[in-house]
Formats: structure tokens, C-alpha cells, sequence
């Protein structure tokens, strides 16, 4: 048997009052995942345990099959682990944004979605002043990049809010505090002399794009303990695909090998045909393959209705269409969110999400489509999220 996962990422949400108080799974035509979901089993499943962050770092560790209460340890630990960073007993690493600020509020947690060549020129002139023994910047993808702080551990005790939290807010009120606080305020506010004016900026600028205007600096974290591999948990070869570094990294901390199929993005840029069908092909070769799909959260961080309900719609037409035509008896696969993202807030939130369960040996148990209203009436509760995997390929 064959499996695949197939994470939606931040898919899920509320009723949009302006919408016809329907949310945009319920907004977007799925014609694949509504058929799947006439065949499949639905529910709902806690992927972020209470009182932990809904971050896709925490929720994708619970659907992977990984308890996040015990391997969990902060975001940036993955991220760090995915470029090849090694983190010391005496250092401690943080996601390190650039960001847009714009009379005092947060105008853009990205950018703008500043590209990453762009952003690489930006960091290193970051490393070149600001950079010494106890701070080093580390480029990755777009806007998300990774400070690695030496001699600092209480800085990991600072009370930090994600820029993406506080869309248009007064930023004053959103700095790091409490202790240790103090160091990442001081690095954070000296960016802002070294990104005034760079060349980079001043052509984004030219051509109406948003500027990069400092760093923000957020999800703490030290060294991550030993996972294990998912081959000696679940005892299956595994592989992902996706165009973040976060689930890249946690692929590696699995043991799951990491494709590098052309074309996957974070963005509405993604070639979603290629990552269904570079997916179904690595089937070949692996037993499972998780195919993670970022721009659905993207979408709805920036407030942006119709461009998550078109990312929702691409997934349907152009991954889950390849799956369902592979064949429910040649597949078994998980179909979920990793969170909610609902567009009011513009960011997580850790209420459960739907999942669907389809293929040889799940049976229909009533629903009409996949939505989180028809998860729910299933009556199918999942309490603890990272068990979900084991009912998958048990």
C-alpha cells in the first residue's frame, strides 16, 4: 500500500460575514475534494495541543505523527535544522523577519513577499554590520531568515509576538519584553540603519514595492532533542515535498527525504501540477509522501479572501485531481489543514481542524464535501493530533 498526506496549509477558518457567512473551504468550488469526501471518512482533529502556539511548526509535528509536547522545543530549531545550522550548548537561534514598518505600525510582516535574492543581498549587509562572535544572520527563503545569538540564553525568556499577528498595529506595543528582552530590542532597532537607504530598498521602492525597514525578531528556540526516524516509528520510507523551510527541516529530523521537485514555492507562484504529479511519481520509490501546500496561509495573512479560496481551488484541481485519479485502491491518504487561518485575525488559531481519511479501508460516514461544517457534523473527534498518523497507515 501507498500513502499520501496532503497538508492544506492554513486552509481552514471562520464564517466571512461578507461572504455570505460561509468560510473559504465552503467558498471555493472543489469538485475532487468534495467526491473524496462523499467517500471518505471525516472529522476533526486538535493538531495544536492546549496552551501551545498554533504555529504550523507545532500542528505539522502533530499530523506527521510526532507528539508535539515531547519534541517540541520552538520553530526556529526545525527551521535551523532544515538549512544545515548547528546550534551549540551556549546559542540559541530565532526567525528573524524583514519586515515593514510604516508610522510606527506593522505595514507588512514579509515585505511585501520580498523575493530571496533580494533578501539574501539585505542579510548580508545585516551580517556585515551587525554580524560578530555573538550574532549571526542566515538567509532563507523570501521574508523568513534565522538569527543565531551565542552568550544570550535568557533571550529565549523574552515575551515575543509574531509580526504576522499585528497586521496594521502600533508595533510599539508588540517588542520583545521581560527578561532578556533587551538584546534582541537593540538588534532589532539597529537594522533599521542598515536597511535605510540600501540599494535594495531604494529600487523596491522605484518600483512601488513595499521596502524591508527592519528585522523582527520572534520564536525562540534552542537545540531540538532526538526525534525518531519515521521509518523505525511508523516502518515506512518516507518523503515531503514543500517550499518552506520549516517542513523541510522537519523532514529531516524524521529521517524523511526532501524532493526537490522544480517549481514548488511558499507563494500562489507554486506549480501545484508539477508538486502533485512530482509527488505521485516519488511513490516509486517511497511508501509515503507528504505534499505540503503553503499559499492558502499565505493568503489569508495578508486579509486576502479571494486569493486563499484560489489556492484552495488549485490544490483541488491540480493535486487532489491526480490523486483521485490514481485511484482509491491503490492509495490511502490524509487530507487536512495543519490549523486555521481564519481571514478576520489573519493569523493562527488552534481550534481543531477538518481532516479526511480516504481510500482502501475508510468507508463513507456522511459528508457531502470537505468543509469544517461538514467535519463537524461527522462527529468524528480526534483529541489527540498525532495520533491521526497511525490511523492513516495502521
Amino acid at each position: 500500500m501507498k500513502y499520501l498526506v496532503v497538508i492544506i496549509d492554513g486552509a481552514a477558518g471562520w464564517a466571512l460575514p461578507r461572504r455570505r457567512g460561509k468560510t473559504c473551504l465552503e467558498l471555493a468550488k472543489t469538485p475532487h475534494l468534495d467526491a473524496m469526501a462523499r467517500e471518505a471518512v471525516l472529522g476533526l482533529v486538535r493538531t495544536v495541543p492546549p496552551g501551545m502556539e498554533p504555529s504550523s511548526a507545532c500542528a505539522c509535528m502533530s499530523l506527521m505523527g510526532y507528539d508535539p509536547k515531547v519534541y517540541y522545543r520552538g520553530r526556529s530549531g526545525i527551521e535551523a535544522k532544515s538549512r544545515g545550522i548547528p546550534i551549540g550548548p551556549d546559542e540559541v537561534v530565532f526567525r528573524c523577519n524583514l519586515v515593514a514598518v510604516r508610522d510606527g505600525k506593522m505595514w507588512s510582516y514579509s515585505s511585501g513577499h520580498i523575493t530571496t535574492p533580494e533578501a539574501e543581498q539585505l542579510i548580508a549587509s545585516l551580517n556585515g554590520s551587525l554580524g560578530s562572535d555573538e550574532v549571526r544572520f542566515y538567509p532563507g527563503v523570501s521574508y523568513r531568515h534565522i538569527c543565531k545569538i551565542k552568550g544570550h540564553r535568557d533571550a529565549l525568556r523574552a515575551v515575543c509576538t509574531p509580526p504576522h499577528d499585528i497586521p496594521g498595529k502600533p508595533v510599539a506595543g508588540f517588542l520583545p519584553r521581560g527578561e532578556g528582552s533587551g538584546f534582541l530590542r537593540d538588534l532589532m532597532e539597529r537594522s533599521k540603519s542598515v536597511l535605510e537607504g540600501h540599494p535594495v530598498n531604494v529600487e523596491r521602492l522605484g518600483r512601488g514595492d513595499i521596502p524591508a525597514t527592519m528585522l523582527w525578531l520572534f520564536w525562540g528556540s534552542e537545540s531540538l532533542p532526538d526525534m525518531p526516524p519515521f521509518k523505525e516509528v511508523y516502518g515506512l520510507d518516507a518523503a515531503l515535498t514543500s517550499g518552506v523551510d520549516l517542513l523541510q527541516g522537519l523532514a529531516r529530523l524524521t529521517g524523511m527525504a526532501v524532493l526537490n521537485i522544480p517549481g514548488v514555492t511558499d507563494g500562489q507562484d507554486n506549480d501545484y501540477a508539477a508538486q502533485g504529479g512530482g509527488a505521485l511519481e516519488a511513490l516509486g520509490k517511497y511508501d509515503l509522501v507528504v505534499i505540503h501546500i503553503e499559499a492558502p496561509d499565505e493568503a489569508a495573512h495578508e486579509g486576502d479572501i479571494d486569493g486563499k479560496i484560489a489556492a484552495i481551488q488549485k490544490v483541488d484541481g491540480e493535486i487532489i485531481s491526480r490523486i483521485y485519479r490514481r485511484g482509491r485502491g491503490a492509495l490511502r491518504v490524509l487530507v487536512m489543514p495543519d490549523h486555521a487561518t481564519p481571514i478576520k485575525v489573519q493569523t493562527h488559531t488552534d481550534e481543531p481542524v477538518p481532516f479526511m481519511l480516504w481510500g482502501k479501508g475508510f468507508e463513507s460516514n456522511g459528508a457531502g464535501r470537505f468543509t469544517e461544517a461538514e467535519a463537524k457534523s461527522a462527529g468524528f473527534f480526534i483529541q489527540e493530533g498525532y495520533s491521526i498518523m497511525a490511523k492513516l497507515v495502521g
